[in-house]
């Protein structure tokens, strides 16, 4: 479940996922499989070439895509998504996350 995020956020997010071009949302985020973990950064984008091609720039393995039908994405967790979210200069986001 999502949570810290505002619909405007989301909308953006899928507009911008939906044109093809590659989007970050991170939001709060509860998942039992994954302790500790208290943030994620959905890595979206409807072309999947460019999708997969972005996720193996990265060191990313686009085999864990979530192919979900108009906003295909990649999930970033623990040390790789504040590594990345770093790379892409997502500061608003780190900061008001707390993604350490």
């Amino acid at each position: 479940m999502a949570f810290g995020i505002k619909r405007a956020e989301l909308t953006a997010w899928k507009n911008t996922v939906a044109s093809g071009n590659i989007a970050f949302l991170t939001h709060y985020w509860v998942e039992p499989r994954f302790p500790g973990i208290r943030t994620v950064t959905k890595v979206g984008c409807s072309d999947l070439r460019r999708l997969k091609a972005w996720c193996v720039e990265n060191g990313l393995n686009p085999a864990y895509i979530h192919h979900r039908e108009a906003y295909p994405h990649f999930d970033l967790i623990g040390p790789k998504q504040k590594e990345i979210m770093r790379k892409e200069q997502l500061w608003e986001q780190l900061e008001r996350f707390g993604v350490n």
